[in-house]
Protein backbone atom coordinates (compact mmCIF):
# COMPACT_ATOMS: atom_id res chain seq x y z
CA UNK A 1 0.00 0.00 0.00
CA UNK A 2 1.09 3.55 -0.48
CA UNK A 3 0.90 5.98 2.42
CA UNK A 4 -2.00 8.16 3.51
CA UNK A 5 -3.29 10.60 0.93
CA UNK A 6 -2.35 13.42 3.32
CA UNK A 7 -5.75 15.03 3.19
CA UNK A 8 -6.39 16.94 6.43
CA UNK A 9 -9.87 17.25 7.83
CA UNK A 10 -10.97 20.73 6.83
CA UNK A 11 -11.88 23.11 9.68
CA UNK A 12 -15.04 24.13 7.87
CA UNK A 13 -15.52 20.80 6.09
CA UNK A 14 -18.73 20.23 4.17
CA UNK A 15 -19.23 17.11 6.26
CA UNK A 16 -18.53 18.55 9.69
CA UNK A 17 -20.51 16.55 12.22
CA UNK A 18 -21.28 13.66 9.85
CA UNK A 19 -19.07 11.19 11.70
CA UNK A 20 -20.64 12.26 14.99
CA UNK A 21 -24.08 11.59 13.51
CA UNK A 22 -22.91 8.14 12.44
CA UNK A 23 -21.56 7.48 15.92
CA UNK A 24 -24.89 8.50 17.41
CA UNK A 25 -26.47 5.69 15.39
CA UNK A 26 -23.85 3.17 16.60
CA UNK A 27 -26.09 1.38 19.14
CA UNK A 28 -28.64 0.66 16.40
CA UNK A 29 -25.91 -0.32 13.94
CA UNK A 30 -24.40 -2.79 16.41
CA UNK A 31 -27.80 -4.20 17.41
CA UNK A 32 -28.72 -5.00 13.79
CA UNK A 33 -25.27 -6.38 13.01
CA UNK A 34 -25.45 -8.78 15.96
CA UNK A 35 -28.99 -9.88 15.09
CA UNK A 36 -27.83 -10.73 11.58
CA UNK A 37 -24.70 -12.43 12.89
CA UNK A 38 -26.77 -14.74 15.09
CA UNK A 39 -29.07 -15.65 12.19
CA UNK A 40 -26.89 -16.07 9.07
CA UNK A 41 -28.28 -17.33 5.77
CA UNK A 42 -26.50 -18.50 2.64
CA UNK A 43 -27.06 -18.00 -1.08
CA UNK A 44 -29.80 -16.13 -2.88
CA UNK A 45 -32.72 -16.87 -0.56
CA UNK A 46 -32.31 -14.98 2.73
CA UNK A 47 -35.86 -14.41 4.01
CA UNK A 48 -34.92 -13.77 7.66
CA UNK A 49 -32.23 -11.30 6.67
CA UNK A 50 -34.59 -9.48 4.32
CA UNK A 51 -37.23 -9.27 7.05
CA UNK A 52 -34.72 -7.87 9.54
CA UNK A 53 -33.68 -5.17 7.08
CA UNK A 54 -37.29 -4.22 6.32
CA UNK A 55 -37.98 -3.89 10.04
CA UNK A 56 -34.87 -1.76 10.58
CA UNK A 57 -35.91 0.58 7.75
CA UNK A 58 -39.50 0.86 8.93
CA UNK A 59 -40.69 4.44 9.26
CA UNK A 60 -38.12 5.95 6.92
CA UNK A 61 -39.30 7.80 3.77
CA UNK A 62 -38.11 5.04 1.44
CA UNK A 63 -39.62 3.23 -1.54
CA UNK A 64 -39.00 -0.48 -0.94
CA UNK A 65 -39.10 -3.27 -3.52
CA UNK A 66 -38.23 -6.93 -3.21
CA UNK A 67 -36.50 -9.13 -5.74
CA UNK A 68 -38.42 -11.71 -7.75
CA UNK A 69 -35.73 -14.36 -8.29
CA UNK A 70 -33.98 -13.68 -4.96
CA UNK A 71 -34.73 -12.13 -1.58
CA UNK A 72 -32.95 -8.92 -2.53
CA UNK A 73 -34.25 -5.62 -1.19
CA UNK A 74 -33.97 -2.23 -2.90
CA UNK A 75 -34.72 1.00 -1.05
CA UNK A 76 -34.92 4.42 -2.72
CA UNK A 77 -34.63 7.74 -0.94
CA UNK A 78 -35.77 10.74 -2.96
CA UNK A 79 -34.32 14.14 -2.14
CA UNK A 80 -36.16 17.43 -1.90
CA UNK A 81 -35.50 18.16 -5.57
CA UNK A 82 -35.26 15.93 -8.63
CA UNK A 83 -31.83 15.10 -9.96
CA UNK A 84 -29.42 12.22 -10.62
CA UNK A 85 -29.31 8.94 -8.73
CA UNK A 86 -26.43 7.27 -6.90
CA UNK A 87 -26.24 3.71 -5.58
CA UNK A 88 -24.86 2.36 -2.30
CA UNK A 89 -24.50 -1.39 -1.94
CA UNK A 90 -24.35 -3.85 0.96
CA UNK A 91 -24.20 -7.63 0.50
CA UNK A 92 -26.21 -9.88 2.80
CA UNK A 93 -25.15 -13.53 2.60
CA UNK A 94 -23.05 -15.71 4.91
CA UNK A 95 -20.62 -18.60 4.36
CA UNK A 96 -20.75 -22.38 4.95
CA UNK A 97 -18.55 -22.39 8.07
CA UNK A 98 -18.96 -23.57 11.66
CA UNK A 99 -18.25 -20.50 13.78
CA UNK A 100 -15.40 -20.65 16.30
CA UNK A 101 -14.96 -16.92 16.95
CA UNK A 102 -15.92 -17.10 20.61
CA UNK A 103 -18.27 -14.13 20.25
CA UNK A 104 -21.18 -14.02 22.68
CA UNK A 105 -23.45 -13.29 19.71
CA UNK A 106 -22.06 -16.11 17.57
CA UNK A 107 -24.09 -17.92 14.93
CA UNK A 108 -27.09 -19.92 16.07
CA UNK A 109 -27.13 -21.80 12.75
CA UNK A 110 -24.92 -24.89 12.51
CA UNK A 111 -22.54 -24.77 9.57
CA UNK A 112 -23.29 -21.16 8.62
CA UNK A 113 -21.41 -18.02 9.67
CA UNK A 114 -20.99 -14.39 8.70
CA UNK A 115 -17.24 -14.85 8.21
CA UNK A 116 -16.83 -12.20 5.52
CA UNK A 117 -18.44 -9.31 7.34
CA UNK A 118 -21.56 -9.00 5.22
CA UNK A 119 -23.59 -8.55 8.41
CA UNK A 120 -21.59 -5.38 9.09
CA UNK A 121 -22.15 -4.19 5.52
CA UNK A 122 -25.92 -4.48 5.89
CA UNK A 123 -25.92 -2.77 9.29
CA UNK A 124 -23.78 0.10 8.01
CA UNK A 125 -25.96 0.58 4.95
CA UNK A 126 -29.17 0.61 7.03
CA UNK A 127 -27.70 3.27 9.32
CA UNK A 128 -26.52 5.24 6.28
CA UNK A 129 -30.13 5.20 5.04
CA UNK A 130 -31.25 6.59 8.40
CA UNK A 131 -28.58 9.29 8.34
CA UNK A 132 -29.33 10.30 4.76
CA UNK A 133 -33.08 10.35 5.42
CA UNK A 134 -32.38 13.02 8.02
CA UNK A 135 -30.58 15.02 5.30
CA UNK A 136 -33.12 14.38 2.52
CA UNK A 137 -33.95 18.07 2.33
CA UNK A 138 -30.37 18.75 1.18
CA UNK A 139 -30.46 16.23 -1.66
CA UNK A 140 -31.04 17.05 -5.30
CA UNK A 141 -31.64 13.56 -6.63
CA UNK A 142 -32.09 10.07 -5.22
CA UNK A 143 -30.14 7.40 -3.38
CA UNK A 144 -30.61 3.71 -4.21
CA UNK A 145 -29.73 1.33 -1.35
CA UNK A 146 -28.88 -2.08 -2.81
CA UNK A 147 -29.25 -4.90 -0.27
CA UNK A 148 -27.86 -7.83 -2.22
CA UNK A 149 -27.92 -11.57 -1.51
CA UNK A 150 -25.69 -14.16 -3.11
CA UNK A 151 -22.32 -12.41 -3.30
CA UNK A 152 -20.44 -15.54 -2.25
CA UNK A 153 -20.42 -17.17 -5.66
CA UNK A 154 -24.11 -16.85 -6.56
CA UNK A 155 -23.98 -13.78 -8.85
CA UNK A 156 -26.50 -11.89 -6.72
CA UNK A 157 -25.57 -8.51 -8.17
CA UNK A 158 -26.27 -9.78 -11.67
CA UNK A 159 -29.74 -10.93 -10.58
CA UNK A 160 -30.51 -7.50 -9.14
CA UNK A 161 -29.25 -5.70 -12.26
CA UNK A 162 -31.47 -7.88 -14.45
CA UNK A 163 -34.42 -6.97 -12.22
CA UNK A 164 -33.78 -3.25 -12.54
CA UNK A 165 -31.87 -2.07 -9.47
CA UNK A 166 -29.91 0.46 -11.55
CA UNK A 167 -33.17 2.12 -12.65
CA UNK A 168 -35.03 1.84 -9.34
CA UNK A 169 -35.00 5.61 -8.71
CA UNK A 170 -36.39 6.51 -12.15
CA UNK A 171 -33.30 8.03 -13.72
CA UNK A 172 -30.53 5.50 -14.18
CA UNK A 173 -27.88 5.43 -11.47
CA UNK A 174 -24.92 7.65 -12.41
CA UNK A 175 -22.46 6.64 -9.67
CA UNK A 176 -22.09 3.60 -7.41
CA UNK A 177 -20.14 2.82 -4.26
CA UNK A 178 -19.52 -0.42 -2.41
CA UNK A 179 -17.64 -0.96 0.85
CA UNK A 180 -16.08 -4.14 2.29
CA UNK A 181 -14.82 -4.60 5.84
CA UNK A 182 -11.44 -6.30 6.41
CA UNK A 183 -9.94 -7.61 9.66
CA UNK A 184 -6.41 -7.43 8.23
CA UNK A 185 -6.42 -3.64 7.74
CA UNK A 186 -5.74 -1.08 10.47
CA UNK A 187 -8.87 0.17 12.24
CA UNK A 188 -10.83 2.87 10.46
CA UNK A 189 -8.54 3.04 7.44
CA UNK A 190 -10.21 3.21 4.02
CA UNK A 191 -8.23 1.73 1.14
CA UNK A 192 -9.00 1.82 -2.57
CA UNK A 193 -7.35 2.53 -5.90
CA UNK A 194 -8.25 3.66 -9.44
CA UNK A 195 -8.51 0.91 -12.05
CA UNK A 196 -8.53 -2.82 -11.26
CA UNK A 197 -8.90 -3.47 -7.54
CA UNK A 198 -10.01 -7.13 -7.50
CA UNK A 199 -9.54 -10.03 -9.91
CA UNK A 200 -11.86 -12.05 -12.09
CA UNK A 201 -12.60 -15.55 -10.81
CA UNK A 202 -13.32 -18.54 -13.05
CA UNK A 203 -13.37 -22.19 -11.99
CA UNK A 204 -12.11 -25.10 -14.08
CA UNK A 205 -12.48 -28.86 -14.05
CA UNK A 206 -10.37 -31.28 -16.10
CA UNK A 207 -11.31 -34.96 -16.41
CA UNK A 208 -8.48 -37.20 -17.59
CA UNK A 209 -9.62 -40.64 -18.73
CA UNK A 210 -7.26 -43.53 -19.36
CA UNK A 211 -7.55 -47.28 -18.85
CA UNK A 212 -7.60 -48.83 -15.41
CA UNK A 213 -5.49 -51.77 -14.38
CA UNK A 214 -3.35 -53.43 -11.72
CA UNK A 215 -0.84 -51.25 -9.93
CA UNK A 216 1.89 -53.80 -10.58
CA UNK A 217 1.39 -53.69 -14.37
CA UNK A 218 1.16 -50.07 -15.54
CA UNK A 219 2.23 -51.10 -19.03
CA UNK A 220 -1.09 -52.90 -19.42
CA UNK A 221 -3.05 -49.78 -18.43
CA UNK A 222 -3.21 -46.15 -19.47
CA UNK A 223 -2.51 -44.30 -16.25
CA UNK A 224 -4.27 -40.90 -16.01
CA UNK A 225 -2.38 -39.92 -12.85
CA UNK A 226 0.99 -39.03 -14.46
CA UNK A 227 -0.91 -37.12 -17.15
CA UNK A 228 -2.80 -35.15 -14.53
CA UNK A 229 0.43 -34.46 -12.63
CA UNK A 230 2.06 -33.18 -15.81
CA UNK A 231 -0.90 -30.87 -16.37
CA UNK A 232 -0.44 -29.26 -12.94
CA UNK A 233 3.17 -28.38 -13.78
CA UNK A 234 2.40 -27.33 -17.35
CA UNK A 235 -0.35 -24.92 -16.25
CA UNK A 236 2.12 -23.07 -14.03
CA UNK A 237 4.61 -22.91 -16.90
CA UNK A 238 1.87 -21.57 -19.17
CA UNK A 239 1.32 -18.66 -16.78
CA UNK A 240 5.01 -17.79 -16.46
CA UNK A 241 5.87 -18.26 -20.16
CA UNK A 242 2.71 -17.34 -22.05
CA UNK A 243 1.28 -14.49 -19.95
CA UNK A 244 3.08 -11.16 -19.60
CA UNK A 245 4.54 -10.52 -16.16
CA UNK A 246 2.85 -7.10 -16.36
CA UNK A 247 -0.59 -8.74 -16.74
CA UNK A 248 -1.03 -10.71 -13.49
CA UNK A 249 -2.71 -14.10 -13.70
CA UNK A 250 -3.04 -17.00 -11.28
CA UNK A 251 -3.97 -20.59 -12.05
CA UNK A 252 -4.25 -22.69 -8.90
CA UNK A 253 -5.07 -26.40 -8.97
CA UNK A 254 -6.88 -26.79 -5.67
CA UNK A 255 -8.26 -30.32 -5.90
CA UNK A 256 -6.98 -33.59 -7.39
CA UNK A 257 -8.95 -36.82 -7.17
CA UNK A 258 -7.99 -40.24 -8.51
CA UNK A 259 -8.14 -43.86 -7.47
CA UNK A 260 -9.56 -45.86 -4.60
CA UNK A 261 -6.66 -47.86 -3.15
CA UNK A 262 -2.92 -48.56 -3.46
CA UNK A 263 -2.85 -51.41 -5.98
CA UNK A 264 -5.30 -50.13 -8.60
CA UNK A 265 -4.46 -47.83 -11.47
CA UNK A 266 -7.62 -45.71 -11.81
CA UNK A 267 -9.45 -45.10 -15.02
CA UNK A 268 -9.95 -41.39 -14.32
CA UNK A 269 -8.26 -38.48 -12.60
CA UNK A 270 -9.92 -35.11 -11.98
CA UNK A 271 -8.31 -31.71 -11.52
CA UNK A 272 -10.18 -28.65 -10.27
CA UNK A 273 -9.07 -25.12 -9.54
CA UNK A 274 -9.40 -21.40 -10.06
CA UNK A 275 -8.28 -18.81 -12.61
CA UNK A 276 -7.66 -15.22 -11.47
CA UNK A 277 -6.73 -12.30 -13.74
CA UNK A 278 -6.78 -8.50 -13.66
CA UNK A 279 -7.85 -7.80 -17.24
CA UNK A 280 -10.53 -9.25 -19.48
CA UNK A 281 -7.94 -9.71 -22.24
CA UNK A 282 -5.74 -11.92 -20.07
CA UNK A 283 -8.79 -13.68 -18.70
CA UNK A 284 -9.92 -14.64 -22.21
CA UNK A 285 -6.42 -15.84 -23.13
CA UNK A 286 -6.02 -18.09 -20.09
CA UNK A 287 -9.51 -19.53 -20.49
CA UNK A 288 -8.71 -20.42 -24.11
CA UNK A 289 -5.24 -21.84 -23.44
CA UNK A 290 -5.93 -23.98 -20.37
CA UNK A 291 -7.96 -26.62 -22.26
CA UNK A 292 -5.39 -26.70 -25.07
CA UNK A 293 -2.52 -27.39 -22.66
CA UNK A 294 -4.42 -30.17 -20.89
CA UNK A 295 -5.65 -31.78 -24.09
CA UNK A 296 -2.17 -31.83 -25.61
CA UNK A 297 -0.69 -33.49 -22.52
CA UNK A 298 -3.54 -35.97 -22.43
CA UNK A 299 -2.88 -36.92 -26.05
CA UNK A 300 0.83 -37.42 -25.30
CA UNK A 301 -0.12 -39.84 -22.51
CA UNK A 302 -2.79 -41.63 -24.53
CA UNK A 303 -5.63 -40.24 -22.41
CA UNK A 304 -8.87 -38.52 -23.27
CA UNK A 305 -9.38 -35.10 -21.75
CA UNK A 306 -12.50 -33.03 -21.10
CA UNK A 307 -11.83 -29.54 -19.76
CA UNK A 308 -14.68 -27.32 -18.58
CA UNK A 309 -14.51 -23.71 -17.40
CA UNK A 310 -17.25 -22.24 -15.25
CA UNK A 311 -17.32 -18.45 -15.74
CA UNK A 312 -17.23 -16.52 -12.49
CA UNK A 313 -17.06 -12.84 -11.58
CA UNK A 314 -15.45 -10.28 -13.90
CA UNK A 315 -12.55 -8.05 -12.92
CA UNK A 316 -13.62 -5.36 -10.44
CA UNK A 317 -12.52 -2.10 -12.05
CA UNK A 318 -12.89 1.22 -10.25
CA UNK A 319 -13.59 4.36 -12.22
CA UNK A 320 -10.48 6.52 -11.77
CA UNK A 321 -12.36 9.72 -10.96
CA UNK A 322 -14.77 8.06 -8.52
CA UNK A 323 -11.96 6.18 -6.75
CA UNK A 324 -10.08 9.43 -6.22
CA UNK A 325 -13.33 10.98 -4.97
CA UNK A 326 -13.73 8.20 -2.38
CA UNK A 327 -10.16 8.71 -1.16
CA UNK A 328 -10.76 12.46 -0.89
CA UNK A 329 -14.03 11.93 1.00
CA UNK A 330 -12.38 9.46 3.38
CA UNK A 331 -9.71 12.04 4.14
CA UNK A 332 -12.22 14.81 4.65
CA UNK A 333 -14.67 12.83 6.77
CA UNK A 334 -12.34 10.49 8.65
CA UNK A 335 -9.00 12.34 8.55
CA UNK A 336 -6.12 12.08 6.09
CA UNK A 337 -4.41 9.27 8.02
CA UNK A 338 -7.48 7.10 7.36
CA UNK A 339 -7.35 7.49 3.57
CA UNK A 340 -4.84 5.20 1.85
CA UNK A 341 -4.37 4.61 -1.87
CA UNK A 342 -3.60 0.96 -2.59
CA UNK A 343 -0.50 0.30 -4.64
CA UNK A 344 -1.73 -3.05 -5.92
CA UNK A 345 -5.02 -4.89 -6.46
CA UNK A 346 -5.87 -8.13 -4.65
CA UNK A 347 -6.63 -11.40 -6.41
CA UNK A 348 -9.90 -12.12 -4.59
CA UNK A 349 -13.10 -11.50 -6.57
CA UNK A 350 -16.30 -9.56 -6.01
CA UNK A 351 -19.62 -9.44 -7.86
CA UNK A 352 -19.96 -5.67 -7.39
CA UNK A 353 -17.89 -5.91 -10.57
CA UNK A 354 -21.16 -6.36 -12.48
CA UNK A 355 -22.34 -2.95 -11.27
CA UNK A 356 -19.02 -1.30 -12.12
CA UNK A 357 -19.21 -2.71 -15.66
CA UNK A 358 -22.33 -0.58 -16.18
CA UNK A 359 -21.93 2.44 -13.88
CA UNK A 360 -18.91 4.60 -12.99
CA UNK A 361 -18.15 3.78 -9.39
CA UNK A 362 -15.70 2.50 -6.83
CA UNK A 363 -15.21 -0.33 -4.37
CA UNK A 364 -13.22 0.26 -1.17
CA UNK A 365 -12.01 -1.61 1.90
CA UNK A 366 -12.58 -0.56 5.52
CA UNK A 367 -10.12 -1.75 8.18
CA UNK A 368 -11.62 -3.39 11.28
CA UNK A 369 -8.74 -5.16 13.00
CA UNK A 370 -10.10 -6.48 16.32
CA UNK A 371 -8.87 -5.16 19.68
CA UNK A 372 -5.75 -6.91 20.91
CA UNK A 373 -4.67 -7.93 17.40
CA UNK A 374 -2.57 -6.43 14.64
CA UNK A 375 -3.38 -6.61 10.92
CA UNK A 376 -0.58 -9.17 10.60
CA UNK A 377 -1.94 -11.64 13.17
CA UNK A 378 -5.71 -11.03 12.91
CA UNK A 379 -7.82 -13.90 11.62
CA UNK A 380 -8.64 -13.21 7.98
CA UNK A 381 -12.01 -12.81 6.30
CA UNK A 382 -13.44 -16.28 5.54
CA UNK A 383 -11.85 -17.73 8.68
CA UNK A 384 -14.35 -19.26 11.10
CA UNK A 385 -12.48 -17.39 13.86
CA UNK A 386 -12.60 -13.92 12.29
CA UNK A 387 -13.63 -11.01 14.52
CA UNK A 388 -14.22 -7.41 13.41
CA UNK A 389 -13.97 -4.26 15.51
CA UNK A 390 -17.53 -2.96 15.56
CA UNK A 391 -16.44 0.57 16.47
CA UNK A 392 -15.31 1.23 12.89
CA UNK A 393 -18.79 0.69 11.53
CA UNK A 394 -19.48 4.37 12.21
CA UNK A 395 -16.71 5.16 9.70
CA UNK A 396 -18.49 3.09 7.08
CA UNK A 397 -21.85 4.73 7.81
CA UNK A 398 -20.32 8.19 7.50
CA UNK A 399 -18.48 7.35 4.28
CA UNK A 400 -21.58 5.87 2.63
CA UNK A 401 -23.50 9.03 3.54
CA UNK A 402 -20.72 11.36 2.44
CA UNK A 403 -20.57 9.70 -0.98
CA UNK A 404 -24.28 10.36 -1.58
CA UNK A 405 -24.20 13.87 -0.12
CA UNK A 406 -21.18 14.81 -2.21
CA UNK A 407 -22.96 13.69 -5.38
CA UNK A 408 -26.39 15.14 -4.63
CA UNK A 409 -25.95 18.35 -2.67
CA UNK A 410 -26.90 20.69 -5.49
Amino acid sequence: MTGPTDLPTLPDARFAGLLDEARALQPETVELRRELHRNPEQGLQLPKTQASIRQALDGLPLELSEGKSTTSLTAVLHGAKPGPAVLLRGDMDALPLQEESGLEFGSDVDGTMHACGHDTHVAMLVSAAKLLAAHAGELTGSVVFMFQPGEEGFHGARHMIHEGVLDAAGPRVEKAFGLHIFAEIENGVVQTRPGPIMASADSFSVRVTGKGGHGSSPHNAIDPVPAAAAMVTALQTMITRRVSVFEPAVVSVTRIEAGTTTNIIPEMAVLEGTIRTLSEKTRAFVRAELPKVCEAIGTAHGCRVAADIDPGYPVTVNDEEVAEQVLALAGEVLGGHNSVKMADPIMAAEDFSYVLQRVPGAFAFLGACPPGSTPEDAHANHSNKVVFDEDVMAHGVALYAAFALDALRG
